[in-house]
């Protein structure tokens, strides 16, 4: 991988700015380290230490391709729900555990090896590590996805995204009671100061704009309905956090809930249009039923 030092890179050192170019590749900087201190990772050509100070126009070039599958291979074992198909898309319902794609830390077992198996055609734009991957949910993320058959369809899908007309709508339980029944969070995401496997509300960053309203209330936890203005990594783990109520479950950015095998959130519901027939699809699907199970405990308000 090849980067050039822009002005917001500038004066800051490798390894750290290194921790966001290769964000989606989940590198600790740890691995990070251990790049730079072997030469898999050099400024203008030349070997230097993870604490090496960038100037803007410099080139800095990583080899992680031994860190790295070389490409994600077919694996018919891996379970999740297709919701629909055509010629150039299918929605799925990805459930809790099931990681996206394969990365440093996942190597096989991933969403994208088992659509390999499943489905004859995917968009190549990504690369074949994502094929087809126009948007992702987190490993203890469930619910609805959509992933490109074609780079007309990528294309198409990842605009929508972008210019905010493909919806994509949440469920989430969170601790407490939030002071306003409804609202819009709307900042700056970047990466945890303190722990870069973290992200958080940050006065730099991507800018993060999410919208949410109460639908339930419980003795001790609000239902909340999340819809997604941005799609950035944590987004609305983040921003739950950020307004003092955590996602039950999510041992992140709140606490591990016995019983529980990660957060209570739900990606139950995806509208956008059509790439080839331009006609608006629109997809719900049901709460798991460990979600389900964990509301039938609980006493409403």
């Amino acid at each position: 991988m090849e980067f050039i030092v822009t002005e917001k890179y500038a004066k800051r050192r490798l390894d750290i700015v290194l921790s966001e170019l290769l964000q989606e590749e989940n590198f600790t900087r740890a691995h990070i380290k251990n790049l730079i201190d072997k030469g898999e990772c050099t400024v203008d050509g030349e070997k230097v230490k993870a604490g090496f100070t960038l100037k803007e126009g410099q080139t800095i070039i990583c080899t992680i391709d031994k860190m790295l599958p070389l490409d994600a291979t077919p694996e018919d074992n891996i379970d999740f729900e297709v919701v629909y198909e055509d010629a150039d898309l299918i929605v799925i319902n990805k459930p809790q555990g099931l990681v996206v794609h394969p990365c440093s830390s996942t190597k096989s077992g991933t969403l994208v090896n088992g659509l390999l198996s499943k489905v004859q055609d995917l968009s190549g734009i990504n690369g074949v590590l994502r094929p087809g991957i126009v948007h992702r949910l987190d490993k203890n993320t469930s619910g609805l996805m959509v992933v490109a058959k074609n780079d007309l369809s990528h294309v198409s899908l990842a605009e929508q995204i972008k210019n905010k007309t493909c919806k994509r709508k949440y469920l989430a339980l969170l601790e407490g009671h939030l002071k306003e029944n409804s609202g819009r969070i709307e900042g700056y995401i970047d990466r945890n100061k303190k722990d870069r496997k973290k992200m958080a509300v940050s006065s730099q960053g991507k800018l993060a704009i999410t919208d949410y309203k109460v639908v339930k209330s419980y003795t001790t936890c609000d239902l909340v309905e999340f819809s997604l203005q941005t799609g950035r990594t944590h987004q609305i783990r983040v921003h739950a956090k950020s307004l003092g109520h955590s996602v039950i479950g999510d041992d992140v950015y709140g606490k591990a809930e016995k019983g529980l095998s990660g957060q209570l959130l739900h990606s139950y519901s995806l509208k956008f249009i059509h790439p080839r027939t331009q006609k608006e699809m629109s997809f719900e699907i049901d709460l798991p039923e460990y979600f389900k199970n964990y509301l039938k405990k609980l006493k409403e308000l």
